[in-house]
């Protein structure tokens, strides 16, 4: 008994001390420029297992390093109005409504019409959108933001750069008026309801809510919306390119995955009779509906049909960019009180399972399945690694996760980016 408790002891301050060792090294490492700072991926310190409260610790130092980062490089641009990304640029408005909550402001991204006109057009369509929906912000919430579309184009807000201006966005407006992630909402009329079609569903980690107003779809799917709630407003005499009849149709195609999934595929679809493509402001009614809801950035089902334009990841999920399919579709699950994860549906050869404390155990093993078969069983450890891999892109602290599991043609599961000689220590229990 007594040579046990000593072995228990040794074990703990052998890990305890490599643990802060990694910590200084980590620190060490930040402190250096970032050009000069060595791929991390190449340092041992990294790739060590953690315990949870020093991952806690990493998340809230590699947090802070790139907030500084996104200041660094775009917080005058933000001051300025105008953000630039490769060869695009986008100016953008915006105005602060209420008094900010305890739990920090929420955040409106405001798509205007147009499209493929001229430049004129598209900025009057854009001054419109600053001040369209004052009068129901007054008696709500936020910051309202309005960009102007970097281009003139008919697909003017689903080009692939707007992604990534959308992602800059929502880091610097975390940063510079206090909006909470979890508070943050996209909506867009005519040209910028096409957008919203396809972005909402692509982008659907990031949104608390979504609403589109006198758009049309083209090939956007509603699948990915199965944890953001999406509202649609067209006018019913809106036959334009078939608006309000895409629209009913994909109100019947929500109510189908609503009733196959209750606790998913919230929607509200208003088909607003006597009017055409300007509902006069009917649609308004989106806003507070809308602010009713915040996004779970770690949903217990992911539903996931890869768009046109690829991500790589999405809320507790990852397939490596060049193994990614258009319209492929991948479904998975977890369970807290059976601390398990089950694979349902999935297209990939290689998927990474995104795993933090808020979701399952991570001090205890963790069952893999797919569909119904245990394809894995056993404890998997935090690294330092893992959790900077996955603030490096979007910055957000909620969708930071510092275990993976790579899962490889649904057969074979591995940890990714921990040293396998630690793990048996850290199994010792």
């Amino acid at each position: 008994m007594y040579t046990t408790r000593i072995r228990v002891l040794v074990l703990f301050l052998l890990i305890s001390s490599i643990s802060n060792a990694q910590i200084t090294d980590l620190k060490n490492w930040l402190a250096l420029t970032s050009a000069s700072r060595p791929p991390l991926e190449n340092l041992s310190f990294a790739k060590q297992a953690l315990t949870k409260n020093e991952a806690t610790i990493v998340q809230n130092l590699l947090l802070a390093d790139k907030q500084t980062g996104m200041l660094n490089d775009y917080g005058t641009q933000w001051d300025n109005r105008l953000l630039t990304y490769g060869n695009y640029q986008m100016p953008f408005y915006y105005q602060i409504f209420g008094t900010k909550p305890a739990d920090g402001r929420s955040l409106f991204i405001s798509l205007h019409g147009g499209g493929g006109t001229s430049a004129a057009a598209n900025d009057q369509q854009y001054q419109n959108q600053q001040h369209l929906y004052d009068a129901t912000m007054n008696s709500l919430e936020g910051v309202y933001l309005a960009p102007r579309a970097p281009t003139n184009t008919w697909n003017l807000w689903h080009q692939d750069h707007i992604d990534e201006f959308l992602n800059i966005i929502i880091q610097l407006a975390v940063l510079k008026e206090d909006v909470n992630p979890n508070k943050v909402y996209i909506l867009g009329y005519s040209a910028g309801g096409d957008g919203l079609y396809q972005l909402a569903p692509r982008m659907a980690d990031r949104w608390a809510a979504a609403s589109m107003m006198a758009g049309h779809p083209n090939d956007a799917s509603p699948l990915g919306l199965r944890n953001t709630p999406f509202a649609i407003h067209v006018g019913a005499l809106d036959n334009a390119y078939d608006r309000n009849e895409v629209a009913q149709q994909w109100g019947t195609d929500l109510d189908r995955l609503q009733v196959n999934d209750p606790q998913g595929y919230i929607h509200d679809v208003r088909i607003h009779a006597g009017l055409g493509h300007w509902m006069n402001l009917q649609d308004a009614v989106a806003l507070p509906w809308m602010k009713n809801h915040q996004r779970n950035p770690i949903p217990k089902r992911v539903v996931w049909k890869q768009d046109n334009r690829h991500h790589s990841s999405f809320y507790w999920l990852k397939v490596p960019q060049n193994e990614i399919i258009s319209k492929g579709e991948i479904l998975v699950e977890y369970s807290p009180s059976l601390n398990e994860i089950k694979i349902l549906e999935n297209y990939a050869d290689s998927l990474k399972l995104l795993i933090n404390d808020d979701m399952l155990n991570l001090d205890k093993p963790i069952t893999i399945k797919y569909q119904d078969t245990v394809i894995h069983q056993g404890i998997f450890h935090r690294s330092i690694l893992n959790i900077y891999e996955n603030l490096s892109i979007k910055g957000d602290p909620n969708l930071a996760f510092p275990c993976v599991a790579f899962v490889k043609n649904n057969q074979i599961v591995v940890e990714e980016n921990v040293t396998p000689s630690l793990n048996s220590m850290k199994d010792f229990d």
